[in-house]
């Protein structure tokens, strides 16, 4: 059975050989990598699933600015392929998104299938409401409420946080 637990330092090396099986060198050409760069992590939101003292899944989320106001981007989740189906991605975005909501984040938004996110309450984004540097296919732009309202106040650009 695996275990969720904080992201440690040590994890490092870990979720960086994760994040290469599961997306590959060509992550970083990604928009939302640009909003990345040179950002650390949210630490109290990243968690990662181990099992046997194996890292089996990882997930990170970053502070953003959406036409100003705060707000929280999701990703990247990830889950070695041969333990996908385990309900692993599942359980990282349920508590994760708990932990956000209790910290007192009012959305997340995040760059997505619709089919796959909406298990945790994701739901695409009116298009136009929300636009992002660089390309983007925003039907796959998808949001979610962590406190009533939350995502209906953000309007306009999504930046890095300052």
């Amino acid at each position: 059975m695996f275990t969720l637990r904080k992201e440690r330092p040590e994890d490092g090396p870990a979720i960086d050989a994760l994040l290469d099986t599961s997306f590959g060198p060509g992550r970083f050409a990604k928009t939302a990598y640009r909003l990345r760069e040179g950002v650390a992590p949210v630490e109290a939101l990243s968690c990662v699933a181990e099992e046997d003292g194996a890292l089996l899944g990882t997930i990170r989320y970053w502070s953003v600015r959406i036409g100003g106001a705060a707000s929280l981007m999701l990703g990247p989740i990830a889950v070695l392929p041969e333990h996908r189906g385990r309900g692993i991605a599942v359980a990282l975005m349920s508590r994760t998104l708990d932990e956000a909501a209790a910290l007192g984040h009012r959305a997340v938004v995040l760059v997505g299938d619709e089919p796959y996110y909406a298990r945790v309450g994701f739901a695409k984004i009116a298009r136009g409401t929300m636009t992002m540097p660089g390309p983007v296919d925003y039907a796959r732009l998808l949001g979610r409420d962590l406190a009533p309202g939350g995502l209906a106040e953000l309007r306009g650009a999504i930046g890095k946080a300052v």
